[in-house]
């Protein structure tokens, strides 16, 4: 009974927290949009005379550094619409045309660079936007938005592309831009004639922030919780993507020195998306190639645990949050894509699973109803004794209160056919789950309530996943706590669970001052406590962490961070932390205690030479680590981007335990040559996995949506001397043909 006495006093929170759901924002800018009949060219300039007429609106007020004062620098936007086009004209002051523009990339990092995004609501759910922005020399950036976008790192997916187009003009005390959406690029309700709308922007010259609709300072700028209202001038009619045909042609020469195997293919595939209704897509996908024009990134892993990289393939991108936001994201995340294509071969190596086809069906179903249905089939490998999967993926979501949801989930990977290297364990594996997600209107509540159960012939009952969580966002403070249980038999193949037979329980606690300073925004203080135990060993307490941070938030962008861990971890099988000496792992059976400091600082990312700088220090299970992580990033604004990523960590372990130092230098350089052509280089040199990996790429956009790529990869095994890996030349082509 112990595992539920938390448990039973945060869900008593949570619903104390859902009865706050009804506060709103006290007030609601509002703009419109005129129709017209006419076409507009996109120039940058307001001079055909419809923009006369159209509704222009300001008063911009800041939300860094203040959240209640005017904009020092006002911004004016206005729109215009006809049947096909949302046309959107923006002008920003500014004190002259000094501007900070790093790069010509396309998805260019917001923070120490000028420029402005937009986000539209157009269910009014306040939960999935899309975001468009621009900088003062037309460099495009477009993300879906999910989940409230409370977190914009983690909630935001910029793999995402649409069409869209936007020119610039730069003056003397300001710049505009003249922006045309199509309206296939976006999904809507039928007759829609209000979407929720915000206009935010950043002004290195006076490092501000300024948004439309007020936005609170403790809250994301971006949050879908806090913004105005955009009336169209008559009803919107059906919202329909058109019908895309997306062919590839991938042609690869490939040298793998290990096997000394040489091989030529080229590969033809290709995806459609059709539209079914206002809001549901149907996207399929045939023999497609889901090789990465961009690497993952290396990373020295100290810890026990499976580390979960990001999803870079266009596939499972729009409506991703349908299918993946469940359960723990750290801990017990019920389905995770790069399962899907990925498998371990007879050795325990992570190798291609090929996918042999796909469907997807995501989207609205109508203004509280959204559905997802995800199929993919893979191919057998009999060599590698991995099967031929069908995994299949269902989800629907309901909107319920303001802005929380009630979701259910169901997953099923199963095997196409008896194989004889496969155990009645292996052949199934099916799981169903529901999840509520809360959001308060004004998202000062957020949490999560879910419970999972698993289904896997012969494993066990102990197969339920729970949990919940919730926090509590003051402009001062910010409280939460959260509790969750994995059990011992819980398996999803298609998710990413690192461990099961654990109750975890967290809480913390964070203040925040703002001083009348023109050099920081805020002093922020926090306590953590963090407590796993293991039910099945008498509730052992296997990890613990105390968690003491302070923090200074600078209004030129930099930041200082200084934390405390104190940690025990029970180690209940033998560890090499190093990942050097497998021959003499830590002892198994036994609690480590140790304390570490950390000190973190980011230097004015609006100067051409910026850096992040950490270093940590203290105790590391029974002996004692360093540890420094960097970046220096160097600027030839707007073409050339070049610095180096490094990693040092110095574990000393007394005899006979190993000590290591263990480097990842990560050089790279961007050349922007145009807003469509760009070449990209990264070295990884990573030495906990004696890797040296070379990745150079291409890209040349030669039609909207449309893509060259050639790209290089070199990889070498860093012993001495380096002994080569794998080399490869890829040129891959895509193409978006509209079919309306």
């Amino acid at each position: 009974m112990k595992k539920f006495i938390l448990l039973k006093k945060i869900i008593i929170s949570f619903f104390i927290a859902n009865s706050n759901c009804f506060f709103a924002q006290k007030e609601t800018p509002k703009t419109k949009a005129i129709f017209i009949s006419e076409e507009i060219i996109i120039d940058g300039v307001d001079n055909e005379k419809v923009w006369d007429d159209a509704f222009e609106s300001e008063k911009f007020w800041q939300y860094r550094p203040s959240d209640s004062l005017p904009a020092e620098k006002q911004t004016e936007f206005k729109f215009l619409y006809n049947e096909k086009n949302l046309f959107l004209f923006v002008k920003a002051y500014s004190k002259n045309k000094d501007y900070v523009v790093p790069s010509l990339e396309r998805d260019f990092e917001g923070y120490g660079t000028d420029f402005f995004t937009f986000t539209f609501d157009t269910f009014s759910d306040a939960t999935n936007g899309f975001f468009f922005g621009t900088n003062p020399l037309g460099v495009k950036r477009e993300s879906l938005l999910s989940n409230g976008a409370n977190d914009y790192r983690r909630d935001s997916n910029s793999s995402w592309d649409t069409k869209w187009e936007v020119e610039n003009k730069i003056y003397e005390d300001y710049y505009t831009a003249e922006i045309k959406i199509p309206f296939s690029s976006l999904n809507f309700p039928e007759n829609k004639k209000i979407w929720r709308f915000n206009l935010y922007r950043y002004n290195t010259q006076n490092s501000e922030f300024t948004t439309w609709a007020k936005v609170p300072r403790n809250q994301m700028i971006v949050s879908l919780a806090f913004m105005g209202e955009l009336e169209f001038e008559k009803p919107l009619g059906k919202s329909r993507t058109p019908f895309y045909l997306i062919p590839y042609l991938n042609a690869i020469t490939s040298n793998d020195f290990e096997e000394k195997i040489k091989k030529n293919k080229a590969i033809i595939g290709g995806d459609a998306k059709i539209s079914i209704s206002n809001g549901l897509n149907l996207d399929l996908t045939f023999n497609p190639d889901f090789s990465q024009v961009e690497v993952d990134d290396e990373i020295i892993n100290l810890t026990r645990f499976e580390v979960s990289l990001p999803e870079k393939r266009q596939f499972f991108v729009q409506n991703s949050d349908l299918f993946s936001n469940y359960g723990n994201s750290r801990d017990a995340r019920p389905f995770f894509s790069r399962r899907i294509g990925v498998a371990k071969d007879i050795n325990g190596n992570t190798i291609e699973n090929k996918i042999i086809s796909g469907a997807r069906l995501s989207g609205k179903i109508d203004e509280n109803w959204r559905l997802g249905i995800l199929n993919m089939l893979t191919e057998e490998d009999i060599k590698n004794e991995i099967p031929s999967n069908n995994n299949t993926v269902f989800a629907i979501q309901r909107k319920v209160f303001s802005r929380s949801n009630i979701s259910l989930l169901m997953i099923n990977r199963e095997s196409m056919k008896s194989y004889s290297f496969l155990s009645n364990t292996e052949k199934y594996n099916r799981l169903l789950g529901i999840d509520y997600n809360l959001a308060s209107k004004n998202n000062e509540w957020t949490g999560r309530l879910y419970i999972h159960k698993s289904f896997t012939p012969n494993f066990g009952n102990d197969n339920l996943s729970s949990g919940i969580r919730v926090e509590r966002n003051k402009t001062k403070s910010t409280i939460s706590a959260g509790a969750g249980y994995v059990g011992s038999d819980f398996k999803s193949d298609l998710g990413y669970i690192r461990r099961t037979d654990i109750f975890k329980s967290r809480a913390s606690y964070q203040y925040r001052i703002y001083p009348e300073n023109e050099k920081i925004r805020y002093y922020g203080f926090r306590q953590g406590v963090y407590l796993t135990h293991k039910p099945d060993s008498d509730f052992l307490l296997s990890d613990r962490t105390y968690l003491t941070e302070f923090t200074m938030d600078f209004n030129n962008l930099s930041d200082l961070e200084i934390q405390t861990f104190s940690r025990m971890t029970y180690l209940f099988k033998p560890f090499d932390p190093t990942g050097s000496d497998s021959e003499n792992p830590l002892p198994a059976e036994r609690s480590y205690k140790y304390t570490e400091i950390e000190f973190n600082y980011s230097s004015d990312l609006r100067k051409p030479f910026s850096f992040e700088i950490g270093t940590s220090l203290g105790q590391f299970y029974n002996g004692n680590i360093y540890s420094v992580e960097s970046e220096f990033e160097l600027k030839f604004q707007p073409f050339i981007s070049t610095g180096l990523e490094l990693s040092f960590d110095k574990v000393i372990l007394p005899k006979p335990y190993p000590t290591s130092s263990l480097w990842l230098l990560n050089p790279w350089m961007d050349i922007t040559f145009s807003k469509n052509t760009s070449w990209n280089t990264l070295i990884q040199f990573n030495s906990q996995s004696e890797t040296l990996g070379i990745n150079t790429r291409f890209r040349w956009r030669f039609a909207p949506l449309s893509d060259l790529f050639i790209v290089y990869n070199d990889n070498y095994i860093a012993e001495n001397p380096f002994i080569p890996r794998l080399r490869s030349l890829n040129l891959k082509l895509t193409y978006w043909l509209n079919l309306n």
